[in-house]
């Protein structure tokens, strides 16, 4: 459906059109059929998308940040730093106006130690705090229908976790909703509307159904050597499986080199439900 990107991330179903971040390119795309825009530019690596309430869109920018797209422009919405000096990854936005980024925890560039670290809030006026402080790289997230519950993809921890949603967007639980089989990887996911996840495991090659209790209901390999980065379920009925599939890990020097990154599509039977 669309190559020739650096690296795909964070995609999102909304509003009629796929909208994805081209992280490496600096860039997030709008595609309708054959036709693919540019509505944001930046000088450092984008990941999640998301919108708040009045439909402004909110971007990642890994280095630390929350980007807001304003009539007049590109403007910071929240800076992270202080909770998330190591980056910034994936990022979902609820319904009543925050939103969820998740955080890398260690310098994995520098070859740091894993640790848990926290999964960050983000209100509608920009205030950061962390209503979750245990987890394992936490990356893809998905909001069911009714916006009550957050699944959290934890990448090293190697499963999805579920946690119910306050009225002002904390969280309780943390339960474990499925676990992965060994050196899945999870990554970027969706909801569909029988309440199982489509999800990208990264260092298995392949995108799974999976049902809550860890139950993989199907798998779809990707190519030899190929990565399977993230997915979202859209199209008029949300039942076309957008897939983003890469070569590279992320790193920025072998993606710009490679410029191979892609989104292919599969016809599902379930249609999605929730964000994204």
């Amino acid at each position: 459906m669309l190559g020739g990107l650096a690296f795909g991330e964070g995609p999102r179903w909304h509003d009629g059109a796929l909208w994805l971040s081209d992280m490496h390119r600096h860039r997030v795309l709008r595609v309708v059929g054959d036709e693919v825009t540019t509505v944001l530019q930046h000088d450092s690596p984008v990941s999640g998308l998301g919108w708040l309430p009045d439909g402004r869109l909110l971007v990642v920018a890994m280095a630390g940040d929350v980007l807001r797209l304003d009539p007049e422009g590109v403007v910071v919405h929240a800076d992270l730093r202080a909770l998330a000096p190591h980056g910034v990854n994936d990022m979902i936005s609820h319904p009543g106006g925050w939103s969820y980024v998740g955080q890398f925890g260690y310098d994995r560039h520098a070859g740091g130690r894993l640790v848990p670290s926290a999964l960050l809030r983000v209100g509608p006026d920009g205030q950061v705090d962390a209503v979750a402080d245990d987890l394992l790289v936490a990356n893809g997230m998905a909001l069911t229908a009714d916006g009550s519950t957050l699944l959290v993809a934890e990448s090293a921890g190697n499963r999805i976790r579920s946690f119910a949603v306050g009225d002002h967007g904390d969280l309780s639980g943390g339960t474990v909703w499925a676990e992965l089989p060994p050196g899945h990887a999870p990554d970027g996911m969706c909801l569909d509307a029988e309440g199982a996840v489509w999800v990208a495991a990264v260092t298995a090659g392949a995108f799974l159904r999976v049902r809550a209790g860890g139950e993989v209901a199907d798998r779809i390999p990707v190519d030899d050597g190929r990565r399977a980065i993230a997915c979202v379920l859209g199209g008029h009925d949300r039942q076309m499986l957008y897939l983003l599939t890469a070569t590279t890990l992320g790193d920025a020097e072998p993606s710009l080199a490679a410029m191979d990154a892609r989104v292919d599509t599969v016809q599902v039977v379930v249609p999605g439900e929730g964000r994204p």
